[in-house]
Formats: C-alpha cells, structure tokens, sequence
C-alpha cells in the first residue's frame, strides 16, 4: 500500500525507525553493566536497524539530510557508549578505548561537517578513491557489522565465554577474527579527517582569494543600505 507524500520530515518512516534505535540504544546503556541478556539484544537490534532505515529511506523516497544526521549520531553514540563500559570492564586497555571514541566521534564529525560546507547531497559522495569504495553498500554494511561485532564479543565475553567449539568460545574466536577489521576500519576513519581536511583547507583557500580579489568592495553594515 502507498504511503501518502508528506512534507513532515520528523515523522518519515526512517526517521521513526531513527527514534526507536535511540530508545534501544538508552536501554541497552541502562543495563550494560549489570544485565547482559538485555543490554545485548537491544544495542544489537539498534545496530542492525541502521541498514533497516536506509532501506525504509529508499522505498519511500524519503532521504533527507535530518535523517542522515540523526543516523550518524546514533551511530556514534551507541558505539560510545559501548566502548565507555569496555573501558570500565578492561582498564587496562582503557587507553585504546578511548583512542577509538576520538578517532570514530572527531573524524566521522569532520567528514560529515565537510560535507555540508562543500555542499554534497550525501557524505557518501566523495572523489577520493578509498571514499568511494568504503561507501560502496556491501563494503560499507560488512564494515559496519565486523566492526561492532568485534566490541559486542568484548562486552559479552566479560560475563560469559558463550558456546564452545572444540573447548574454545565462539565469542572470543569471533573477537580474534574480527578485531583486524576493527583496527582497519579505524584506520578509515583517519582517512575520512585527512580527506575531509584535505577539502575543508580547500574551501578556506578559495575564500581567501576570493577576499583578495574584491579588496575595496564595502562591507554590509546591518540595517544600512549601500548607495
């Protein structure tokens, strides 16, 4: 069945799909210290919900840039919150935790922020090389999953090893396979900065020709009109 063309962007489905992994997410913080049964399922479910909404976005031609931001930043936060706990579960490698929240929150803001100044239709849209294949959807998704894959083992495996194969846990079989794609996807991040340095320097450079070019043009003063 159709779904009527509205103007309402706060209540497109995928941004109602946005608000419910908000709420899983809250509920997975609620309980992660204490019960990993729930916390588990709901910060997996608000996960993987994340390719739920882009699908949702597509069918009812409803992308808009809140939608993209909205995602974004429940991407981000969920992984932080995530990665906050895993630092109070593992202090001895608090360091490298809160490594990753900087290199995920700065970069990945960076990028998105460039994006809007440079006036892309999507963060996604970028001429670099290893942009364009990172954002490509299967690439993306399989990131993605590998990645919080990685973090959700470490959590799990602070409560229980899980089920075993051959005597060892499939949890932490699941840790040593995926943490490559973890440090590689970090990496990505530092390249998501770079590139996005790389053009925001540019903008700036621009405007300061611009500036010179026009050296005696006057300077608009609030509530004055120019003769």
């Amino acid at each position: 069945m159709a779904i009527a063309e509205h103007d309402n962007v706060f209540i497109f489905v995928p941004n109602l799909i946005g608000y419910a992994r908000i709420i899983l997410a809250l509920i997975a913080f609620w309980f992660m210290s204490t019960n990993y049964v729930i916390s588990g399922w709901c910060y997996v479910t608000s996960a993987l919900l994340d390719a739920v909404d882009g699908h949702a976005a597509r069918a009812f031609n409803q992308s808009t840039r809140f939608g993209a931001m909205l995602d974004q930043l429940t991407d981000r936060c969920g992984t932080t919150g995530l990665l906050v706990t895993l630092a109070y579960f593992y202090p001895r490698y608090m360091f490298w935790f809160q490594l990753s929240i900087a290199i995920d929150v700065a970069c990945h803001w960076l990028f998105m922020q460039t994006s809007v100044v440079v006036g892309r239709a999507s963060h996604k849209v970028n001429e670099n090389f290893v942009m364009r294949l990172y954002y490509q959807k299967d690439i993306l998704t399989f990131m993605c999953c590998v990645n919080e894959l990685f973090y959700v083992c470490l959590y799990l495996l602070h409560f229980t090893y899980g089920p075993l194969i051959f005597g060892a846990s499939l949890f932490k079989i699941l840790a040593f396979l995926t943490g490559p794609f973890a440090v590689l996807k970090a990496l990505i991040s530092v390249m998501h900065a770079y590139v996005a340095g790389i053009d925001l320097a540019a903008v700036d450079v621009r405007e300061r020709q611009e500036k010179r070019q026009k050296p005696n043009e006057p300077v608009p003063v609030a509530g004055k009109k120019l003769e």
